[in-house]
Formats: structure tokens, sequence, C-alpha cells
């Protein structure tokens, strides 16, 4: 089920606010847009690479288990499948409201409000905010090596990157209101 926006989505109009503070522009779509053509094929190979740096930190992949338990492979497929439609979404960068009501969505989804409620399971029942912002980092640095398989020159492999950077900056301050205090988002 979506949110709208109503009910903690922003709005089009902030969002665009959004993104003039992150120094996110059109070329900045038309990058992402690029990257679609490149990762479309790769998404599984994407996902063994962000699923291995995930699983080889307890800390990170505990998120998919009950207090001291062992991950819950059910919960991981399912969340595998719902990251790899995340990486097209993002490479797409069709960010209209539905998007934007999505993302809010994703923030509930990763706290205590509604995680492990989409997949009917039992583990631990938030993921801690000090993880989200730090995970941009592997996530990016290591897109760099799919985005390079497209054969553009290495200004628009660079541009691609940071274009992704923008949008998943972006897209984890839009999950992380959930974390944030009312009044203070």
């Amino acid at each position: 089920m979506q949110q709208t926006a109503t009910s903690g989505a922003v709005t089009l109009q902030e969002f665009e606010l959004m993104k003039q503070a992150a120094l996110f522009t059109a070329e900045d779509d038309r990058h992402l847009q690029r990257s679609y053509e490149i990762l479309k094929d790769q998404t599984d190979d994407v996902l063994d690479v962000w699923y291995g740096f995930v699983g080889s930190h307890r800390q990170l992949v505990s998120t998919f288990a009950p207090d001291g338990g062992q991950p819950d492979a059910n919960y991981l497929a399912a969340v595998r499948e719902r990251f790899a439609q995340w990486i097209l979404d993002t490479a797409s960068a069709n960010y209209d409201q539905e998007w934007l009501d999505y993302q809010h969505e994703i923030g509930l989804r990763h706290h205590r409000t509604k995680k492990n409620a989409t997949d009917g399971v039992d583990a631990t029942a938030i993921v801690p905010f000090r993880y989200l912002f730090p995970l941009v980092f592997p996530v990016i640095h290591t897109l760099r090596e799919f985005l390079a398989k497209g054969g553009d020159d290495e200004a628009t492999i660079v541009a691609m990157q940071q274009a992704w950077l923008k949008s998943a900056l972006l897209q984890l301050t839009l999950w992380s209101r959930p974390y944030v205090k009312d009044g203070d988002f």
C-alpha cells in the first residue's frame, strides 16, 4: 500500500527544493537514464556485490534476523527483489508524486513503524539510522565498475556516478523522515 502526499510523503514542490539543495539537475536525470540502459541487465550482478558487502558485516545483515538469530533467507530474497526494482527506479529518474509516496513507504519499512510488516517476518524491529547514510558510499563506489561496462568515456561514467550519489542522498533523506521528530523534517 502506498502512502499519499498528505500522509507523510513530501510534495513535488518540496522535492524540487531538496533537488536544488543537492545540485540535482536535468543533466543528472539524463545521466541516470543513461545508467538505466547500462544497469538494466546487470541488476543481479550489482546485488551480488551489495549483498556480499551487507552479508560480510554482522551489524548490517542482522537487520534481516530476529535479535541474535540467523538472517531469514526468505526475507533476504524478498528484499532483494525490491532492491532490484530500486536500481531500475533510481535509474529511470521518474521522480513523480507516486514515486515520492513510495519513498515514504520505504522509509516506514526501514523504521519500526512498518519494518517486517510487508513480509510478515520476525526480524529486528528497525534498521538503525546510523547505518543508512554510511551505506551510500559502498553502494555508489561499487556501482562504478558496472557503469563502466557501458563503454562511455570517463567523464560520462563520473557524471553517472555523481547523479547516482545525488539521487541516493535525496532518497535516503526521504527515507529518514520516520526517524525524525515531528516538525523537524
